[in-house]
């Protein structure tokens, strides 16, 4: 009698996230130091604010992959957190992902975060329909790009006001707009603290294809995913035991330096 044959699930694939890695470097740097330590994806947050032809050269350069950056989310310094949601900024917001949306073609980056924005618990209706409103427009815009926008849930606690918190707030929202270029990027470090179950929450949401992307920390203090409240090795199995076959950003801030800590990651590949 024949065995039946087993699938071999897909190799988990990390992506140096270079805003929270390697910050002993000059940012430019940081994509050589990242593919010298066996990193084939990188994402980052607002790569406009560097010489595109500086970014594609150090892409081409040392053969990786820009595989996620953000829309650029109004005032960063003043303390904006994305336009999608506020009142009066729709011009702002529109440009913004046209931007976005043009760099992410250039640079063949496949997915572009669109942050919500802040708000107060009185303005929280108002500022969700516009969220939905925009959204509807911005994914329209990216599927003529042949992108894909990500929303992401972020805690309250790192992020005070942020307008999506939960999981189901966005996967229903992605759900209702109906299109295949909006997705959720789920951040297992905000689903930690917001929601917990991880391991379930995968379960119920990954095979829906609605999962664009992932990303890791530890819990609660955001460093390495070696230790801490959230075991990730078993989160690992778990992302093998559903042929996850997406990108993994690594979205920390390493606890003595980025290489030293790469233990974790040297481990996966074992």
């Amino acid at each position: 009698m024949s065995t039946p044959a087993t699938s071999t699930p897909p190799p988990l694939k990390f992506a140096a996230n270079l805003s929270w890695l390697y910050t002993d470097l000059p940012f430019l740097d940081r994509f050589e130091a990242a593919a010298r330590d066996g990193f084939k994806g990188v994402e980052c947050l607002f790569p406009h604010e560097h010489p595109q032809a500086e970014v594609a050269a150090r892409l081409r350069n040392n053969g990786l992959d820009l595989v996620l950056f953000n829309a650029a989310p109004g005032n960063w310094a003043q303390g904006e957190r994305g336009l999608a949601s506020l009142d009066g900024r729709e011009p702002e917001f529109q440009a913004s992902i046209l931007s976005a949306l043009a760099l992410a073609t250039d640079l063949n980056c496949p997915r572009v975060h669109v942050m919500a924005g802040l708000c107060t618990a009185d303005q929280r209706d108002a500022a969700w329909a516009r969220y939905a409103q925009r959204l509807q427009w911005a994914a329209q815009q990216a599927q003529s790009h042949g992108r894909t926008l990500m929303i992401e849930p972020i805690n309250p606690r790192d992020m005070p006001g942020y307008l999506l918190t939960h999981q189901a707030q966005a996967h229903q929202l992605v759900q209702d707009i109906g299109s295949p270029h909006l997705q959720v990027q789920m951040d297992l470090y905000h689903c930690q603290i917001v929601e917990g179950d991880v391991s379930m929450k995968l379960r119920q949401y990954l095979p829906t294809g609605h999962v664009g992307h992932l990303q890791i920390a530890a819990v609660p203090d955001r460093g390495e995913p070696d230790q801490g409240e959230l075991h990730y090795p078993w989160v690992f199995d778990e992302l093998r035991r559903l042929n996850w076959s997406g990108w993994i950003g690594c979205e920390y801030r390493p606890r003595a330096g980025t290489t030293g800590g790469l233990g974790w990651l040297q481990a996966q590949s074992l």
